[in-house]
This record gives C-alpha cells, sequence and structure tokens, in this order.
C-alpha cells in the first residue's frame, strides 16, 4: 500500500475525546469508524446525537454521517479489518483511593484490537496516561497481534479545551507526534494532512517525550491559576485588590494574562487528575521533588472551594443554616455540561450540607447534576433559582450570568448580596445597584 494514501481511520472510544476526533475527521474527508463497548453511546451517536455538550458538533455529526464517511459499531474485529490508522482515545480516571492514573481502559483497548491487528498498521495514542505507558503498549501489541511488529505505536496527546474542542481538533495550535520510525511519523502525517495543509506546526519526538507534553501543559496552566489564588490569599490579608494586582501582572509580556484569573480555581475531568498522576508517576520514578509543588497547586486549589463558603458566610452574617441561596453554575467550566470534579458543585453541596437551602441553575449541565446530585434542588433559569434568595453565589461565569441586569436581579432576591466567586462581574457597576458584592482577593 502506498504509505501517503489517505488512510482509514478507527477511533477507540466515543466519549468527550473519541467522538470529537471521529467526527471532524470524517468532517476533514476521511473515512471514520468509531468504536466503543457501550451499545447505548454507540447508538446515539449513529442517529445523530452528540451525547455531551459541545458547541457545533451536533451540527458537524449530521454533516458527517450524511456524507457517510463516519461509522459507529461496537465491533473491534471490524474495526481492525477496516482501519489503517488506529486512535486510542478512552479515558484514563483515577483511581480510586489514590492519586495513580486507572490504565485499565486503555489496556482493554489495546488487548481488544491487537488480536485483529493481521497487517502493518499504526496504532496511535491520544489519552493522556503516566510517562512510560507507550514502551509497555508497544511490546503487548507486539506479542498480541498476528502481524507482530510490522504493529507501531506512536502518541499523540490531544489539547482539547471543552467548549472549544471542535476548533482545537480541527485548527489546532500545534501537533505532536511521538513516533519510532519514519513509517509511523509518514502514516500520522497522512491522517492529519489536511490539518498540516493549514501550516499547523508538528514537533516530532519520541515517545517518552509524547506522552509528557499534556501532563507538562496541564502542570503549567493549574501552576499558574493556583498562583494568582495564593496571591488572592494574600491580598485578603492585608487588604489588596486582586484583580488589579493580576491586571498588572499581564501586562509583563513574560508573564501574560492568560490563566492568570483569581477565583474559584480549577476542576474537570483533565487538570486535578492529571497533575495528581503526574506527582504520583514521579515519585514512582524517584523524581517526586522535581514536581513536589504540585502537591501545594492541588492544595491551593482546593482552599478556594472552602473560602468561597466562608465568603458566603460572612455576607450571611455568619450563618449559613436556613439561609435560602442561588447557585449559579454547576459545570466546571462554561460552554460545558461537564460536572467532574466541579467546584461550582463542590461549593453548592458544602452549603447544603451546612443547613442552607441551595438552588442550583445551569444553561448546560443541570441533567448531569440532578443525576450526581438528587439532594440539592434545581432552577428553571438563573432568575428562577435567585427568586426570594438571601445571597446569590457566582460559581461558573456563563455568558448568561454576565449580563444579567443587576436592578431586575434585585426584584426577585429577598436580599441584594452577591458573590462573584469567577470574577466575571463588573464590581462598580453592582454596587451601584445596590448590591452587597463579595469576591475572593478583593476588600
Amino acid at each position: 500500500m502506498n504509505t501517503m494514501a489517505p488512510p482509514r481511520l478507527t477511533v477507540i472510544g466515543t466519549g468527550y475525546l473519541g467522538a470529537t476526533h471521529a467526527i471532524c475527521m470524517a468532517v476533514l474527508g476521511f473515512e471514520v469508524l468509531g468504536v466503543d463497548v457501550d451499545e447505548g453511546k454507540i447508538a446515539k451517536l449513529a442517529s445523530g446525537e452528540v451525547p455531551f455538550f459541545e458547541p457545533g458538533l451536533p451540527e458537524l455529526l449530521a454533516k458527517a454521517l450524511e456524507s457517510g464517511r463516519l461509522r459507529f459499531t461496537t465491533s473491534l474485529a471490524e474495526a481492525g479489518a477496516f482501519g489503517d490508522v488506529h486512535f486510542v482515545c478512552v479515558g484514563t480516571p483515577q483511581q480510586p483511593g489514590s492519586d495513580a492514573c486507572d490504565l485499565s481502559y486503555v489496556d482493554a483497548a489495546v488487548r481488544g484490537l491487537a488480536p485483529h491487528l493481521d497487517r502493518r498498521t499504526l496504532v496511535v495514542g491520544k489519552s493522556t496516561v503516566p510517562v512510560g505507558t507507550a514502551a509497555g503498549l508497544t511490546t503487548l501489541l507486539h506479542e498480541l497481534a498476528p502481524a507482530g511488529t510490522d504493529v507501531e505505536l506512536a502518541w499523540n496527546p490531544e489539547f482539547l479545551r471543552e467548549g472549544f474542542a471542535v476548533d482545537d481538533t480541527m485548527r489546532p495550535d500545534r501537533l505532536v507526534f511521538g513516533v519510532a520510525s519514519d513509517w509511523a511519523d509518514a502514516r500520522l502525517r497522512a491522517a492529519f494532512q489536511p490539518i498540516l495543509d493549514q501550516g499547523t506546526p508538528v514537533i516530532r519526538t519520541d515517545l517518552a517525550t509524547a506522552e509528557l507534553v499534556k501532563v507538562a501543559a496541564n502542570s503549567f496552566l493549574a501552576t499558574k491559576i493556583s498562583y494568582i489564588n495564593a496571591m488572592a490569599e494574600v491580598c485578603e490579608a492585608v487588604g489588596a485588590d486582586v484583580k488589579d494586582l493580576a491586571d498588572s501582572l499581564a501586562l509583563d509580556d513574560r508573564i501574560g494574562g492568560k490563566f492568570l484569573k483569581p477565583g474559584l480555581g480549577f476542576g474537570g475531568g483533565c487538570l486535578p487528575k492529571d497533575i495528581r498522576a503526574f506527582a504520583h508517576r514521579a515519585e514512582e520514578l524517584g523524581v517526586g521533588q522535581a514536581v513536589s509543588f504540585l502537591r501545594e497547586v492541588d492544595a491551593i486549589n482546593r482552599r478556594r472551594r472552602a473560602r468561597t463558603v466562608d465568603l458566603v458566610r460572612e455576607l450571611l452574617g455568619g450563618r449559613i443554616s436556613g439561609a435560602r441561596i442561588a447557585a449559579w453554575g454547576a459545570a466546571f467550566k462554561p460552554n460545558s455540561d461537564d460536572i467532574r470534579d466541579a467546584p461550582a458543585l463542590d461549593v453548592a453541596r458544602t452549603m447544603h450540607g451546612l443547613g442552607g437551602h441551595v438552588r442550583v441553575y445551569d444553561p448546560a449541565a443541570l441533567d448531569n447534576a440532578r443525576l450526581a446530585f438528587p439532594e440539592l434542588r434545581y432552577g428553571e433559569s438563573a432568575l428562577d433559582a435567585a427568586r426570594d434568595a438571601d445571597v446569590v453565589v457566582l460559581l461558573t461565569e456563563w455568558a448568561d450570568f454576565r449580563e444579567i441586569d443587576p436592578g431586575a436581579l434585585g426584584e426577585v432576591v429577598a436580599h441584594k448580596r452577591i458573590v462573584d466567586g469567577r470574577h466575571a462581574l463588573d464590581a462598580a457597576m453592582w454596587r451601584e445597584a445596590g448590591w452587597e458584592y463579595r469576591a475572593l482577593g478583593r476588600s
């Protein structure tokens, strides 16, 4: 086979990463087969339904299905026969009771696919894994695949931002190819040709470096977020304003303003578990001291949640029990329905546990929140959640919340008190409208 011919692609795992990758690659012109053990998920996708919230993706799924270039199956045998390049996109959650990464889904995917690989083919890991995983998977593939060493493994880390996943897939700022041969590099370039034609930079490197890139990037971002939140703790102690401090630092071109936003901190299915797994893996390798600061990064982030509850308590005169509290936000970030390790819900649950009458509203994540936390109450809109509230707490910075008129909100609440957990609101405007306004790190 001509190594430069457009390869047929399979995507093993059709969760957030896999479904997005499969859909976008089909839209870019490739023949794609999406594979998952979850029959319900496969049925939804095949019928044109994206099983999670991601702007722009449902429209692209409809386009991909209509083109005939995208199909879905539960059969790894079918995937082995179909694909020239197999992308492994399964989840790597945190192990229960440990900071370590759970590789059982990656292992199961490779073990399930390998016996069906009877010709020269490329398996590409996209999941975020501890460094050293690829070496073990290479050995596994060579042992289990009928084609033996003709099956190669590469690593191509993903850099998706929830809410911007389509753009990040089709117009990424870089591609990283961890490969062990020129053939693997050529196959990967063929699998990304339309994206490379846009001039996207490519870093060709070894497998271990490619595995490290994603966790290193997430660790840096988490550190920057926790740094400004550590400064917020100092500002609170001395009566300084962390927003003005952050704005000043952002104008230094050595630092920049991205991810230098004080507030409730990070959550989701990536940053928290990735930095914990990275620190754990470094300790296993005997270099734990090199990244020991990540433990404090994690601790600073966790403290922001408790401090947000403290702000609510202070606004309520020292007592949360019996208070009516509107919690705006459930997703860990706007433009997403992902509630994994969501700071918003952590704060809402804590206030509920302290006896507060909490009503939650989120534009996209209400269904997920209701399933995970049925003990909380939920509103049908931001104003509905805030009706007769003693305090409103903004916990996820959706544009819907930023655009609410303080005057209109003042007419439905019992008391004009607001805690801006995300520094998303214009403090002066809300105070001029008669609101008691509080935010982390601001006097």
